[in-house]
């Protein structure tokens, strides 16, 4: 049986296959958590809004299946071909190992512009369009609850990655959404794993007054992740009473967004992350940029994804930035970003050509980065 019988929960639409002769081109979201995380692991809830950086995938018709990035190219010809290999082509053969397809005859390229290991899902962002571009040039639209699901699952047990649900949830559906992971605190094989709920608030919310800033320190937000889970498995008091109490926090900073009562959501925002970092989930780059933006005047900052590098997010509810950007590079930020509403996975369909993976079509979807 394929591995996808059990998932999915909406059927195929129109068939989009390789005899059409077309090219498709799939796109994801990175992501920022704004509060909550990292309960997305421990059956928490998150409140997270994705970034105007995607990932991209490009499907074309070739004579045996290849896989192409940064101008490098890999064949695939057997199923050993598929084991990970520490290189930039272990996501691919993640997901074609997950769906164990008959051979494609197929050129899959992809590129990515979410820096990589920065903190915003880049890696999960780019599964997922993996993913998504891959089941449609068979044929296979699976539901958006059942993408995220495949695409979590293929990243803890095809690519050894301890990981919660938020990247693959966001990812999926874009936007600025409070997701609920109750009941999704002990990985489950794949067909008894419960699905999220996802709230969308972006119709809700008039502003979202907030500044990402990367360290600049790359880092693999499963190894953050691990030894935590690994006590919080084994019952440790202080991290199971820690992870309760961020869930609460993300039920009160929903309410603060949407009421944009500043200054509990910043409040909200600095308990957030005095929790995470004292169970050690955030490094000296991270502390750094935190303690200049809180100094700078923001109402609050903390983690926007696992620590120990990557991005922090600050609350800055002021017309003129300049001073938080002036504070944060000071400390050490080589970038900018801001969240912003954007669509979640996206698959579209044109004539065969080469070229940009990007369409020209939609300019939205350009880096909102300030350097």
């Amino acid at each position: 049986m394929n591995a996808m019988a059990t998932w999915h929960d909406n059927t195929s639409k129109r068939s989009l296959t390789s005899s059409d002769e077309k090219v498709l081109i799939c796109s994801a979201p990175g992501r920022a958590g704004i509060i909550g995380n990292p309960t997305d692991m421990y059956g928490g809830a998150v409140l997270s809004c994705s970034v105007p950086m995607r990932a991209w995938v490009m499907v074309r018709p070739a004579e045996r299946l290849m896989l192409e990035t940064d101008g490098q190219q890999v064949g695939i010809t057997s199923w050993e071909d598929l084991r990970p290999q520490g290189d930039r082509f272990d996501l691919p053969r993640a997901v074609l190992d997950y769906l164990r397809l008959p051979p494609l005859k197929a050129h899959i390229r992809y590129e990515s512009e979410i820096p990589m290991r920065s903190g915003m899902a880049g890696s999960t962002a780019l599964l997922v369009a993996l993913l998504r571009a891959i089941l449609a040039w068979q044929g296979d639209h699976p539901g958006l609850y059942s993408l995220a699901e495949m695409a979590r699952y293929i990243e803890l047990n095809h690519l050894g990655v301890v990981c919660g649900y938020q990247d693959a949830y966001m990812a999926t559906f874009g936007g600025l959404n409070y997701m609920d992971f109750r009941g999704k605190q002990f990985y489950r094989q794949a067909e008894a794993e419960l699905f999220a709920t996802i709230e969308p608030l972006d119709g809700h919310v008039t502003s979202l007054p907030f500044l990402l800033a990367y360290t600049g320190v790359q880092h693999a937000s499963g190894e953050v992740h691990k030894p935590i889970r690994e006590r919080w498995l084994e019952g440790e008091p202080q991290v199971v009473r820690a992870y309760e109490r961020i869930t609460e926090i993300a039920r009160m900073g929903k309410k603060a967004l949407l009421l944009e009562d500043w200054e509990t959501l910043g409040a909200l925002m600095n308990e957030n992350h005095a929790i995470q970092r004292d169970l050690g989930g955030s490094g000296p780059e991270n502390e750094r940029l935190i303690e200049a933006a809180l100094a700078a005047g923001a109402p609050g900052a903390k983690l926007a994804g696992a620590g120990h590098g990557g991005t922090i997010i600050a609350l800055w509810p002021y017309e003129e930035t300049e001073p938080l950007e002036e504070a944060l590079r000071e400390a050490g930020a080589t970038a900018f970003y801001r969240p912003v509403p954007a669509p979640g996975v996206t698959l579209e369909k044109m004539p065969e050509r080469e070229g940009n993976l990007q369409p020209t079509s939609q300019p939205s979807f350009q880096c909102q980065q300030e350097t």
